[in-house]
Parts: C-alpha cells; structure tokens; sequence
C-alpha cells in the first residue's frame, strides 16, 4: 500500500512504498542519493545496490518512480527520516532534460518574473512555489469556514453577461450567438439579486477587467471574493463583518501555518480585531502634513497615501489594516448609497499599503436606483439591467458588501512582490499563455 511522505515518521523501522517524481539526484561516496517528490512533500532515499542504481541512468528530474524501503531516523533528511535497502521502479521514465532547476530557489526578480511564468507547469514542482498556492487554498478555505458560520449561502453566477455591471470601458466584449455579450467585471447584480432570496450570499470566482494596465498591482483575470448580505442595521455593520472575516482568517492561518510562514519568510501580522478608520479626506489631511504634500485634489488615495496610512496605522494604532471611509461621491457607484452631498457609505479596506476590497452599503430603494442608474447614462430598460431593476421593484431590503481581492490578499499576506505571483497561471496585457 502507497505510504505518503508526510506519513513517515509513522513507520520508523518498518519497511514502506512509495511514489512519486524524481525531483533530485546526486552521487556522493559511491552512495546515490534521490528525492522522491509527492503530493505531501519530499522523501531522500539511499540506493547502494549498483543493480537499482543503474535503473535510474539516464533518467532525469520528473522520472515517474516506485521505491520501496526501510524508513530510518535521520535528522540530516527532508523530514527527519530517510529510505534505506532501497529497490526502484521506473513507472513513466523521463529522458529530457528539465529546462529549469525545480530543486532550487526560483528567481522572482521582476526581469525573471517571464521566465518563471513561461515555465509555469514545471516550475510550480518547486516546492517553495508549490507553498504559495497551499496557503491560497488555505486562506480560501478559512474565508469560507468564516462566511459559512455566519449562515451565508455560496452561490455561482454567470460570466458571460448581457452588459458590463460596473460600466465604462474595460470590459471584454466577445460576440454571443450574434450577440453582444462581455465577460463579467464582476457578479455585482447577481449578488445583490440573490439577497432577495437567501439574505446572505458570496462568491469566489474569476473576473475579467481589461484594463491596459502594466503594474505590479493589476491583471486582466482576477479572483474575487464577493460578498452580500441584507437586513443590515447600517453600513457599519458590513464593515464590522468584513473587518472581523480578514482578522479571523489571517490569525487562524498563523495559528495552523505559523512555521511554514516563518520558513516563507512571511512578514509577521499586526493587526487588532477592530481596524482603525479614517475618512478619506482626513488621510488626505494627515499625508499632506506629514509630507508637505497636497494631496485634497485627488479623487481617491494614491498608492502613496495607501502605504503611508498603512505604516501609520501598524505604528500608532497596532494594525496594519486600516478602513479609509467616506470616499466621495464621485468616486460613487450607481448601486452605492449616498451618504450626504460630498460622500458615499463607501470604505476601502486597505492591508500593507493595498487595496483589498472597496465595500459601501447598497442603495436599495427602488426609486432612488433608477435615477442613479439614468444619472450614470445607464438604460434602465436595458436587457442587462431590466433583471436586476426587478428585484428592487418587488422588494429587497438594506444591504451591503464587497468585492474582495483573494489575489492581493495571497500577495500580501506572503509578502509576494508581485499580483502575479500570486495567480497560478496570470494574464495581463502580454499574457495569454500557458
């Protein structure tokens, strides 16, 4: 029966089978030495019978491979243990060579970031590049343990769609049966339309923006978290819940990970259950007195004004995330409610100098949504948003929530220099492959 590497330390002394990728092998005093790669991590296996040995010539990194062996203690070893009496079967041999080095550090230089994602497929058997991604599927799967407790409803949308929910340009327009057609921004109108039927709904899935953006901070395919939920009291109580969604996932990923984070070298969290708030317009305030910088013309915060609030933030108030609120209406979605002449019920949540998530409350009165809707150019008789105006004409109640960055979220958490490094397979502007 196949034992894992991870299930080692199980049967010391005993003997075992295993399978996996030849992912290194040398020769040192007249011994070989290989490690066997699986899903768990990697095993080091000692082969003195020159009739095993010989099976593996010629074979190189990727060799499909059976080994069976006695496990022994061995501090020096991935793991602490190692294989010995040693016997080999070659399952699927492999006799090109591996174009990169998997059983070393990858360069995540900027100038090498094309060669990383051009070798992508071989590259993530890295096993450091490997981690990256079982740290998203764990922070994916504490985002959804947190929501689930707290009863909202998991929910799937389309992403072909009629229109583009969020307007403007940067969307991608693709032809439908002889239909105009988009991919989707985001689920925007589904999610609100579905607080009409469980009150409490999220998403985690892609979405497409086609923004000619070359930056550190931007691709074409992103993936979302999207969340909704009705019967708010106001607008604080979704900032309360998102607030309380990123402290518990982040606390609760150290707590379980904590040495593979140090071993990632992971910057250590700062954070407190209640985040900080500041309006936008007093960060505008605080950033020009501390840089003697006018910043109160600009619409939204600079990507300066997001790291410096942030660094103020973790020195004076013991978190590095920070709620910038109040944002203007100009910035002002039409599904956004207003809170007077100059500001929205909008917050931007922002962690180690990014943007995670923008979360306003909904304006949710029938009446009121159609002016927006024309205000914003927008055809309320449009196909795209007939649907959605139909829910709010036979009733939804207050509501709010957010489009939440997993993407950055990975990026900062690990301290990734990159969005990109984030994604398993990225797309932007000069991307579309592999």
């Amino acid at each position: 029966m196949r034992i894992l590497s991870g299930e080692l330390k199980d049967h010391i002394n005993k003997p075992v089978e295993l399978e996996g990728w030849l992912h290194k092998k040398r020769l040192l005093g007249g011994l070989t030495f290989i490690n066997l790669r699986d899903r768990q991590g990697i095993v080091q296996a000692v082969i003195k019978d020159k009739a095993q040995v010989d099976k593996l010539r010629g074979m190189q990194i990727g060799t499909l491979l059976k080994i069976n062996g006695t496990v022994v203690d061995e501090a020096r070893a991935p793991g602490g243990v190692e294989l010995h009496e040693v016997t080999v079967e070659v399952t699927v041999p492999v006799t090109a060579e591996m174009p990169i080095e998997i059983d070393k550090p990858l360069s995540h230089r900027s100038d090498n970031l094309d060669t990383l994602f051009e070798y992508r497929a071989l590259g993530l058997r890295n096993l450091d590049e490997s981690r990256v991604f079982k740290i998203r599927s764990e922070l994916l799967r504490l985002i959804r343990e947190f929501l689930y407790q707290r009863d909202f409803t998991e929910i799937q949308t389309p992403k072909i769609v009629a229109t583009a929910a969020e307007g403007g340009a940067e969307v991608f327009k693709l032809d439908y049966f002889n239909k105009p057609a988009a991919l989707a921004q985001s689920p925007q109108l589904y999610k609100q339309v579905m607080v009409g039927v469980f009150e409490r709904v999220f998403e985690i899935g892609p979405a497409f923006r086609a923004e000619p953006s070359a930056t550190t901070r931007h691709v074409s395919e992103v993936t979302m978290l999207d969340i909704e939920m009705a019967f708010i009291k106001d607008h604080n109580e979704v900032l309360d819940t998102v607030g309380a969604m990123l402290y518990s996932v982040l606390n609760g990923l150290w707590e379980k990970h904590g040495t593979i984070l140090e071993e990632m070298k992971a910057p250590e969290l700062v954070l407190k259950p209640d985040f900080p708030r500041y309006s936008m317009k007093q960060i505008h305030q605080m950033y020009e007195d501390a840089n003697k910088v006018d910043m109160s013309q600009e619409i939204d915060l600079t990507p300066d004004e997001e790291r410096w609030i942030c660094d103020y933030a973790k020195e004076h108030d013991g978190s590095e995330a920070v709620f910038a609120t109040d944002l203007p209406r100009a910035k002002m979605k039409f599904y956004h409610m207003a809170k007077d002449e100059e500001s929205a019920l909008s917050a931007d949540l922002l962690f180690r100098g990014l943007e995670l998530a923008t979360i306003p409350q909904r304006e949710h009165r029938y009446d009121v949504l159609v002016e927006q809707l024309k205000s914003a150019g927008i055809d309320p008789n449009d196909p795209g948003f007939s649907f959605y105006l139909q829910a709010f004409k036979h009733g939804l109640p207050p509501h709010g929530g957010c489009g939440f960055g997993v993407d950055r979220l990975v990026e900062k958490t690990l301290g990734l220099g990159n969005i990109k490094e984030a994604i398993l397979f990225p797309r932007d502007i000069n991307r579309l492959a592999p």
